[in-house]
């Protein structure tokens, strides 16, 4: 039966009732970062955009809010980064008592309570130091979400902060979201190598089967229906509420949600995606969608390159969640991206 309010959103980043969890991914990080003996301080969660990065983090830092004696703070990876810690750290009541009776004077920032008899902290990263030992004495952890990071200054600055305060084994963790040249921007700054080791999770498409449950049930439709709306999606989570926001909007009248939803991922989504690459990468992508066999050989031949000159943007195209990583193959991910990039160049398909 349809549920009487829309339950699936249009919004990048909010968390929607209509949520397809990823439950491998989600516990393979909580069960990292709260291992007694843990061995990762550090998640880096990158996909294509609406991929559902954010949805993800938030879902994972939820879930370790619920552990005992752990601080999730949230940062802007635009502000100052290490003064945004501390502010958030000194500002939760609990733990500004803790440092307080640890003598941490903050007072030099603005924030925090001047302590008699104590000298202001005037460094940042010392004053964080001490806020994490006085954490790690009271056998509590910080999580730290960052989303959509990027290689500025801040980013910078925070990130090489953080390899000192793991090297000196405080329980501070990180788990931070990004497109992938972003991250391999941050990754490729000078002293930001440590980046390239982190374990990374990058998000597969969402499981057909479940999001043909959501369909049943929330929009009242058949089964064989409801997969067929999950496959014209192909597992891409934005993909996935558009196309069940605009069904439930015209009460499951796929001719008129599909119409709706092509438009709307083109225009909020793939027109981004788009102008994000760069020349090289849109001549092998329209080379993939000129291409009716989809084979790496017959892409080559049209597109007149060898396989030296290809491979290293198709994998491109792979880590930015593009294209899919079959041997010999080269598909689109994306619900009709193909007709997108076909529409826009003014090409046909080669038969």
């Amino acid at each position: 039966m349809k549920s009487n309010k829309n339950p699936y959103t249009l919004m990048f980043g909010k968390l929607p009732k209509q949520a397809i969890p990823r439950l491998g991914d989600k516990m393979k990080i909580v069960q990292q970062f709260t291992d007694t003996e843990y061995s990762e301080q550090l998640y880096i969660i990158t996909g294509v955009r609406g991929s559902g990065k954010t949805v993800f983090m938030t879902d994972v830092s939820k879930e370790i809010s619920q552990e005992k004696n752990w601080i999730v703070i949230e940062l802007n990876p635009e502000a100052n980064l290490m003064e945004d810690l501390a502010s958030k750290l000194s500002s939760e009541n609990e733990l500004a008592e803790l440092f307080r009776k640890s003598k941490i004077n903050l007072s030099f920032f603005g924030f925090g309570l001047e302590i008699n008899g104590t000298a202001p902290i005037t460094n940042i990263e010392t004053a964080i130091t001490k806020m994490l030992e006085t954490l790690k004495k009271h056998n509590k952890r910080l999580l730290v979400t960052i989303d959509e990071v990027t290689g500025n200054k801040n980013m910078r600055e925070f990130a090489s902060a953080f390899q000192i305060l793991i090297r000196k084994e405080l329980p501070i963790f990180l788990l931070m979201t990004g497109l992938f040249e972003n991250v391999e921007e941050l990754q490729n700054k000078k002293n930001m190598t440590f980046l390239l080791r982190a374990p990374k999770i990058i998000l597969a498409p969402l499981n057909i089967s479940r999001m043909a449950d959501s369909y049943e049930k929330s929009l009242g439709i058949e089964r064989e229906r409801a997969l067929e709306m999950a496959r014209i999606t192909k597992g891409y989570s934005f993909a996935f509420q558009v196309l069940g926001y605009f069904c439930w909007e015209d009460d499951a009248d796929n001719n008129s949600a599909l119409k709706m939803f092509k438009q709307y991922l083109e225009e909020n989504s793939y027109e981004k995606i788009w102008s994000e690459l760069s020349p090289k990468d849109k001549e092998i992508a329209i080379g993939i969608a000129r291409s009716s066999s989809k084979k790496v050989s017959d892409i080559r031949e049209n597109l007149g390159i060898t396989n030296n000159q290809f491979n290293p943007y198709k994998n491109r195209l792979i880590k930015k969640g593009l294209i899919g990583d079959d041997f010999g193959i080269a598909e689109f991910t994306l619900p009709l991206f193909q007709d997108f990039i076909l529409e826009k160049v003014g090409y046909q398909i080669r038969i």
